[in-house]
């Protein structure tokens, strides 16, 4: 559809609306308020982007960054200045550490009273300061000249590699006046660096050497499907972080997935004599706070050249986009490598041992980690988590997933934000209902974020877990503290009756038999639906999650 250019007498705030329809942007999150109000009423008369209003401002960063990590596009999040923006400011950290393309937009005082310090109503006289710790880079617009200027080189920020959340200021009074007119917008390119070929030819001498090559993938290969899954297909076993599954599918037997820290991958490791590491960092939670041993010649791609050998040493490193280097890579690399065959049983073989591990410390909750899975696997449905037992144990690995685009999760591990990342993901779906997993002290959190659900007619399910406790906080006590359960205990509503007051429909299951049945209505069905697991009930897991193998829980190695 052609749409006129903006008139003379259209505003800043006219020009940001139509700015972000043109670029392709459709929906955004965001609160209103008085400082945003001149680009939220242009929103509204050009009627080209559904506003999605939260209930808070954390809460609609985390629908912002969920929607661009399923979307894989921008996600935008509106926010007034202030109280407002500080609120925004966890959520985004979340996005930071996920390296999500997310604009966030946020107001400022008239520009006359703007960081002076002079007590305006809703002033942070250095807020660009408190945003630039959680933003890859922050901006700010002056005046209606620099807005073209200000929003291209913010949106091109976000989308280049390696992406992350970019902040833009915008004082009010700015918004309000006239906007220089444009006869067209022109989208901004994303940049990618492209990696030596010296770097890429040494990478090849030393894979085609290799007999038992492996490639990590994190979050950075997200982009690099086709070539991650070529790589494999020539004989490389795959293993991923967290943020890198189903970039190669987890159905395919050369691929370990998120199963990277146990005793199963350990003897992988050991046995192989190459690691190449594409867009990781190579965690602490997923690598043992870095005393893990890999394979060594360790080889490393990463868009983000800090990154070179940041938490391991590395024998090569290439700064590169992901599907780029890899591209290059295979151009050198014969048709198929001369690999050990045994290599994909090996790992088809350690995977099963894995899950079966896994599946033997979840008692009743096998159920609900089958359902779950089937699910996703037959429906190809986003799946969602917050930071619960259940994820920690299943959702971050057993529940296969085979594009990358169907994974989001709190990586910086915050607890609370699944409420509202499930709705950013089930708004950028376009296909089956999102599946989002809770518990009960995280939904506390978000709780509000449950009437946005409703008012936008969100496709999703929510699976709440319900043990009427921080369950990891408890079973760390149980474990490190003599059993001392102090502050773990939550208190929580009756979540049917909160239901029931927001039209939001309501199950609880006390039978892990009748959960299967249960889930299937609530995907076959329109609109937001809540599944309780009344966890008091149906009683604990075969075997106490009690943290991470490593980290802040002090949990001894």
């Amino acid at each position: 559809m052609k749409h006129d250019p903006i008139s003379k007498t259209d505003t800043v705030g006219d020009f940001i609306a139509h700015y972000l329809a043109e670029i392709g942007v459709s929906v955004m999150f965001g609160v209103i308020s008085i400082h945003n109000m001149p680009i939220l009423d242009a929103v509204a008369r050009q009627g080209r982007i559904r506003f999605v209003p939260a209930r808070g401002e954390a809460g609609a960063m985390n629908m912002a960054d969920a929607y661009a990590r399923v979307s894989g596009g921008l996600g935008v999040c509106l926010t007034s200045t202030g109280t407002a923006a500080g609120n925004a400011a966890g959520a985004q950290a979340e996005a930071l550490t996920a390296g999500s393309r997310v604009l966030h937009i946020t107001t400022q005082v008239d520009l006359g009273y703007a960081d002076r310090d002079r007590a305006a109503i809703h002033d942070v006289p250095r807020q660009p300061e408190m945003l630039r710790g959680v933003s890859k880079s922050v901006h700010r617009m002056w005046d209606s000249n620099g807005a073209i200027g200000a929003l291209t080189a913010a949106v091109s920020d976000a989308l280049s590699a390696p992406s992350g959340p970019v902040s833009l200021e915008i004082p009010v009074d700015v918004q309000r006046a006239p906007a220089v007119v444009m006869a067209a917008v022109h989208a901004p390119v994303p940049t990618r660096p492209s990696a030596p070929q010296s770097a890429v030819e040494e990478m090849a001498r030393l894979i085609t050497q290799a007999k038992r090559p492996l490639i990590w993938l994190g979050g950075g290969a997200r982009g690099a499907v086709e070539e991650a899954t070529e790589l494999m297909r020539r004989g490389v076993g795959v293993v991923t972080s967290t943020n890198g599954r189903g970039v190669v599918s987890e159905e395919e037997a050369a691929n370990l997935g998120a199963f990277n820290m146990g005793p199963d991958a350990m003897e992988l490791y050991g046995s192989c004599d190459l690691m190449l590491v594409v867009g990781s960092r190579l965690r602490g939670n997923e690598t043992r706070n870095n005393k893990m041993p890999l394979p060594r010649p360790l080889l490393q791609i990463d868009a983000d050249a800090g990154q070179g050998g940041r938490n391991y040493p590395v024998d090569v490193f290439a700064h590169g986009d992901a599907a780029d280097t890899l591209r290059r890579l295979l151009a050198l690399l014969p048709e198929t490598l001369d690999t050990d065959e045994a290599l994909a049983f090996d790992i088809a073989r350690l995977k099963a041992q894995a899950e079966g591990r896994l599946r033997d410390t979840l008692g009743p909750y096998t159920v609900v980690a089958e359902a779950i899975s089937g699910a996703v696997g037959a429906g190809g449905n986003a799946w969602v988590r917050d930071v619960t037992i259940s994820n920690s144990t299943y959702g971050n690995r057993y529940v296969r997933l085979s594009d990358p685009r169907q994974g989001v999760h709190a990586l910086g591990g915050g607890i609370g934000q699944g409420v509202a990342m499930g709705i950013g993901a089930a708004l950028a779906s376009h296909g089956p209902k999102a599946i989002t997993l809770l518990g009960d002290g995280g939904t506390m959190l978000g709780l509000a974020e449950m009437i946005t659900a409703v008012d936008e007619k969100a496709p999703l399910v929510y699976v709440l877990m319900n043990d009427q406790a921080y369950g990891v906080i408890k079973n760390i006590q149980d474990a490190q503290y003599d059993s001392r359960r102090h502050y773990s205990k939550v208190a929580v509503p009756e979540f049917g009756a909160f239901c029931g007051s927001i039209g939001m429909p309501h199950v609880k299951v006390d039978r892990v038999d009748a959960f299967e049945a249960a889930l299937q209505a609530a995907l076959a069905s329109e609109g937001p639906r809540v599944i309780e697991v009344d966890m008091c009930a149906i009683g604990p897991f075969a075997e106490a999650f009690a943290g991470p193998p490593a980290g802040a829980a002090g949990k001894k190695e």
